[in-house]
């Protein structure tokens, strides 16, 4: 064989090795446009399928100018809400309409409508709006179970952040049954923790699970800078649940009472008292009622402590927070066993539950 003849037996087996090498991106490459991972698709079809239910709540007041006298519509916040139903209602967070004199709410074909307040829960900072446009504009979420939560779960937040409409963020269930204090610092329970980015104008928004379904309402973040940092918190829509029905009927959250009247738990910590301490039994009232008295005044004029609640149904009392939260899973009517201290006693009482909105 000449030379020649191998030099091009070499050059043709060099140039094939080559083109194999070269085979994988010489193949015509995957469509960007077509190509989606498994989760990218459920994002995007989470958003696709949500966003037109997630609404931009404008905060206005009205204020008169300093030199001219005239009264003017002052922008005072913004925030994000939902639609509820097909009826026109929209909930939102309670601190994102507070002191409002008017509330527009945008929808996704920003389209505004005034809003009107139905109800408010400030103590698990929820608001019920309505507003008057048709249903075909108003696309109600799906609601979910968050009892069904568990830690690593992906969870999907809407919003409006820094104004920004319809924004999405992803991330992750990080905690379950946090505590927060609402703007009355009452305790909000059994709060989902979450590492999807929640800024400033987030509030009020739906918090999705991967099925698309409404799991919480995002309500507060715990940041240094204010803006996220990772812990953000939602109120479960269990909660949710239970709230709107009353706020729908009602405008408010009716609770039962033991009707009572009770002094503020700073006042009972600082004379080393733990649990509620009745100031007054009111007369007529269930505590009255099954035997529970209130401060009681010897024959020298001193006050003498009478019942201190220390349990109810099971569950320890140690301050109007407790208090409330056993009441919460009631209705009027319903009995429940109070255990007191009064005079270094135990004293028990079965107390019949009555209707009224504070105890």
């Amino acid at each position: 064989m000449t030379n020649q003849v191998k030099l091009t037996l070499l050059g043709t087996g060099l140039l094939g090795l080559l083109l194999s090498l070269l085979a994988p991106f010489t193949q015509s490459a995957p469509d960007y446009l077509s190509f989606q991972t498994e989760d990218e698709a459920n994002n995007i079809e989470i958003f696709r399928e949500a966003s037109p239910s997630v609404v931009y709540v404008t905060n206005s007041t009205f204020r008169r100018d300093y030199f001219n006298l005239n009264v003017q519509e002052i922008p005072q916040g913004s925030g994000t809400g939902f639609v509820w139903n097909k009826e026109g209602l929209i909930v939102t967070n309670f601190h994102v309409i507070q002191n409002a004199r008017r509330i527009t709410i945008t929808l996704q074909d920003q389209s505004s409508w005034d809003a009107e307040v139905v109800g408010l829960e400030p103590d698990k900072d929820l608001a019920l709006l309505r507003i008057q446009a048709p249903p075909d504009k108003l696309v109600p979420l799906p609601l979910g179970d968050s009892s069904e939560l568990e830690v690593g779960r992906k969870v999907i937040a809407i919003g409006n952040p820094f104004g920004l409409d319809t924004t999405m963020t992803v991330g992750v269930v990080s905690a379950l049954g946090r505590e927060i204090n609402s703007l009355t610092n009452r305790k909000i329970r059994d709060v989902i923790q979450t590492d999807a980015s929640i800024n400033p104008g987030n509030s009020g928004g739906p918090l999705l699970n991967s099925m698309g379904q409404l799991i919480g309402v995002n309500t507060q973040i715990i940041s240094p800078s204010g803006a996220s940092a990772g812990i953000g918190f939602a109120i479960p829509v269990n909660t949710v649940k239970t709230v709107i029905p009353q706020l729908e009927q009602y405008g408010e959250v009716v609770r039962p009472t033991l009707g009572i009247q009770s002094a503020p738990d700073t006042w009972a910590r600082q004379r080393g008292i733990t649990g509620v301490l009745v100031v007054e039994a009111l007369q007529g009232q269930p505590a009255a009622n099954a035997g529970m008295i209130g401060l009681q005044q010897n024959r020298r004029g001193e006050y003498v402590l009478g019942d201190v609640i220390v349990e109810m149904d099971g569950n320890p009392v140690r301050n109007m927070d407790d208090l409330y939260n056993v009441l919460e899973n009631h209705v009027p009517g319903d009995r429940v066993k109070v255990v007191t201290m009064r005079n270094q006693q135990r004293m028990e009482f079965d107390v019949a539950l009555t209707g009224a909105n504070e105890f």
